[in-house]
């Protein structure tokens, strides 16, 4: 297995738990570190992390520098130039698993975030535990039992400065969190922690009953009858859309909620309303008591041969 190791301290913890817990295990540990090129010495930084792993036992070593762009802003394109890289990693290194240093605080900060962007129960249900390769083993620990732990790991934490950073929204949405907590004087990023563990396993069970719908009503055309689909209840009904449109091509990125209610008004308040256009370039078209999707993106024309 691969442990993500950004040398900041609940990375540095996880490292240091991983490698206690290989001797009794017998497990084959590797480290794999990311270098987004966004401050001034991440490089460097990048390659004494490597140094440290190598010296503590982590085998293979590899550090993965990226190129940060893309949509989304600046902290969305760093999160998908991340796991692009350690899935890479994980490929050409033959890992089973990939341990992330997520903790609780940082799912309470996810679930108030899809809170915010008034998100539904999936966003809300935060990140896995566990999800295809990646492991979260540290999700149930606050980030302060996880950063006292890291006091034992034989390296100097690193204190991402991005972290305290108002002009990023991760930055101001901790502090918000903090602030949260002494008002309401409770245990907010655990309670919220736990809201998010229940939210997943409502969202999973009815994740599995629109899965079955869709199959059931699944057309050989790729249409969706208006008169079944509008008889679900609504939970299901717009799940059943989404996966829907995932099914046509549509990236799970780009779909927003305002685009799943859009279509699902073609079938709960139908009056005659034209196409629902869609990012890149789809359209959803009510006919005939029929959902159908056309369009997509434009090809570019052939470039002439000079």
């Amino acid at each position: 297995m691969l442990v993500g190791c950004s040398g900041g301290a609940d990375s540095l913890a996880l490292a240091a738990a991983t490698l206690f817990e290989r001797r009794a295990a017998g497990w084959r540990v590797g480290l794999v570190t990311v270098d987004h090129g966004l401050q001034p010495g991440s490089a460097e930084r990048a390659r004494g992390i490597a140094a440290w792993a190598r010296e503590s036992g982590f085998s293979p070593v590899d550090v993965r520098a990226v190129h940060v762009t893309g949509e989304g802003g600046p902290e969305a394109a760093a999160r998908h130039a991340r796991y692009e890289a350690l899935d890479k990693a994980a490929a050409e290194h033959g890992a089973t698993a990939v341990l992330l240093g997520h903790t609780a605080d940082d799912q309470a900060e996810t679930v108030l975030l899809g809170l915010a962007r008034g998100s539904g129960a999936r966003s809300l249900a935060g990140m896995p535990a566990r999800r295809g390769i990646y492991r979260r083993p540290l999700l149930d620990l606050s980030r302060d039992v996880v950063r006292a732990a890291a006091a034992n790991a034989t390296r100097e934490p690193w204190e991402d400065p991005h972290n305290t950073d108002p002009a990023y929204t991760r930055a101001r949405l901790r502090q918000a969190l903090k602030q949260l907590d002494h008002a309401l004087g409770t245990d907010l990023p655990a309670n919220l922690a736990r809201s998010a563990r229940m939210l997943r396993a409502d969202a999973d069970a009815l994740d599995a009953i629109a899965d079955a719908e869709r199959a059931r009503l699944a057309q050989p055309d790729h249409t969706l009858s208006a008169a079944d689909v509008q008889e679900l209840p609504a939970a299901i009904r717009t799940r059943v859309i989404r996966g829907w449109l995932l099914e046509a091509g549509l990236p799970a990125g780009v779909l927003a909620a305002a685009h799943i209610d859009a279509v699902d008004a073609l079938l709960t308040n139908w009056h005659g309303q034209g196409p629902v256009a869609l990012p890149r370039g789809h359209v959803v078209i009510r006919r005939h008591d029929r959902l159908r999707i056309a369009g997509g993106p434009t090809p570019e024309p052939a470039k002439p041969i000079l």
